[in-house]
């Protein structure tokens, strides 16, 4: 998998991550700034999901964007 696809677009992908975990705020994304490590880390804080299942629900949602 290649992250650097979303890091490089994430002004575009902002509005995809939001769709699908809408309980990250505007500056909760523009802090993660692409990063998936933050990414995961403010999912995990948000739902309260353990971090493997964050890890794998991100590899989904990333497979899902066809990239």
């Amino acid at each position: 998998m290649d992250w650097n696809r979303v890091e490089g677009n994430w002004k575009q992908v902002k509005g995809k991550v939001k769709e699908q975990w809408g309980k990250l705020t505007d500056d909760d994304l523009d802090r993660i700034a692409g990063k998936r490590d933050q990414l995961e880390g403010k999912i995990q804080e948000r739902y309260g999901i353990e971090r493997d299942l964050v890890r794998r629900d991100v590899d989904d949602w990333y497979r899902q964007q066809g990239w």
